[in-house]
C-alpha cells in the first residue's frame, strides 16, 4: 500500500495536522516539525493523493474545459478537437490537469460547475462557445472563479473574460468577396442560432447583402443544424432547388464539408458552377479540392491564448476582459 499522512505522522512524530500543513505550504509550523515532516516524506516516498488534496484550501491544480455542447453535436467537428488539443497542451506545460464536461443543457452544465467549484475540485474553467442565453454566465460570475469564454460575451462580468475572432465583419468581407466576383444567388448555409458566433455570423451576412441593396431570400438562409447528418441534408437541400445558389456563405467547418460532398453528389464544380466560402482551417484548406476560400480560423491560437489567459487569472493577474485574435482571409 502507498503511504498515508497517517504514516508521515507517526514516523516524523507529530499530528496529522501538521502533515497537511506542511504538505499545502501554510506557515504555522515550526521549522524543526517541518523538517521532520519533509524527511518522513522522502523516507516513505510519499505521493499526494489529489483527492485528499482537494479537502484542502488549496484544491486540486486543475481546471474544467466546458464544450457547453452534447457529445453527439460536438462530433466529428474539427474545431473542438483542434481547441481542446491547445488547451491541454498548455495546461500540461502549466502542471494543470484538464476535465473535460459535456451535458444536455445549460442548467446541467451549471449544476456541475457549480458542485466541483464547492467541492474545490478545479480553479478555472474555459467554456469552448458562447451561449446566447447569458443567463448562465451570471450565475457562473457570483462564484468568484476565474472563466475564459471563447467566444462573444455581450454582458459585463466580475470574473469572466473573453478571446474571440471578429465574426460579424469576417463575415460581412466574406460575402462582400462573392458579391464583387458577380454572384447574384448568395446562400447562407448556417448553424443554429443558440450562440453568439452563429448570430454574428449570419449578422455579417445580411449587413452586406443590405449594404449592396440585395434581396435577403429566406430561402436561401438555412439551418445546417450541430451534426453532420444535419449539415450535408441542408446542403443537398440548397442545390436541389430549382434555382439553386450560384455560392454559398458556410458559417463554420462541418458546413463547408456538407457542401462540398452534396456538390460531388449532383455533379457541381467548385468553384466554376459553385462558388463556395466560409469559415475554414488548414486542416479542411489541405483535404478539400479545392481548397476553399474564406477565413482561416486562428484554432489552435484561440485554444492556446485562451488557457493562457485563465491561468494568468489564477495567478491573479489581471487580464483584459476582451481579446480579439487577427483572422486572414484565404
Amino acid at each position: 500500500m502507498s503511504p498515508t499522512i497517517y504514516d508521515i505522522a507517526r514516523v516524523a512524530k507529530v499530528s496529522k495536522s501538521t502533515v497537511s500543513r506542511v504538505l499545502n505550504n501554510q506557515t504555522n509550523i515550526s521549522d524543526a516539525a517541518r523538517e521532520r515532516v519533509l524527511k518522513a516524506i522522502e523516507e516513505l516516498q510519499y505521493q499526494p493523493n489529489k483527492l485528499a488534496r482537494a479537502l484542502t484550501s488549496s484544491g486540486f491544480d486543475a481546471i474544467m474545459v466546458i464544450s457547453t455542447r452534447s457529445t453527439k453535436t460536438t462530433a466529428g467537428n474539427p474545431y473542438f478537437s483542434e481547441v481542446l488539443h491547445a488547451i491541454m497542451a498548455r495546461a500540461e506545460e502549466t502542471g494543470f490537469d484538464v476535465i473535460l464536461q459535456t451535458s444536455r443543457n445549460s442548467e446541467d452544465d451549471l449544476q456541475k460547475c457549480l458542485t466541483r467549484i464547492r467541492q474545490k475540485m478545479i480553479k478555472g474553467i474555459i467554456m469552448l462557445s458562447s451561449p446566447r442565453d447569458e443567463t448562465f454566465y451570471a450565475r457562473l460570475d457570483a462564484c468568484g472563479i476565474p472563466v475564459v469564454v471563447i467566444g462573444n460575451v455581450a454582458g459585463e462580468y466580475q470574473h469572466i473574460c473573453s478571446v474571440d475572432t471578429d465574426n460579424y465583419h469576417d463575415s460581412i468581407a466574406l460575402t462582400d468577396t462573392l458579391i464583387a466576383k458577380g454572384c447574384q444567388r448568395i446562400a447562407c448555409l448556417h448553424a443554429p442560432l443558440d450562440y453568439h458566433v452563429s448570430v454574428d455570423r449570419l449578422a455579417g451576412f445580411r449587413a452586406s447583402l443590405a449594404a449592396h441593396q440585395r434581396v435577403d431570400d429566406p430561402a436561401l438562409v438555412v439551418d445546417g443544424g450541430y451534426t453532420q447528418e444535419s449539415a450535408l441534408e441542408a446542403a443537398r437541400q440548397l442545390l436541389a432547388m430549382p434555382e439553386p445558389p450560384d455560392a454559398v456563405f458556410a458559417t463554420d467547418s462541418l458546413k463547408l464539408m456538407s457542401l462540398y460532398r452534396a456538390a460531388a453528389e449532383r455533379g457541381i464544380i467548385i468553384p466554376d458552377a459553385l462558388m463556395v466560402v466560409g469559415y475554414s482551417n488548414e486542416t479542411l484548406s489541405f483535404l478539400l479540392t479545392p481548397p476553399p476560400g474564406g477565413i482561416d480560423i486562428p484554432t489552435r491560437q484561440l485554444g492556446d491564448v485562451s488557457s493562457a489567459l485563465l491561468f494568468a487569472r489564477i495567478a491573479g493577474e489581471s487580464v483584459p476582459a476582451r481579446t480579439h485574435i487577427p483572422t486572414r482571409m484565404i
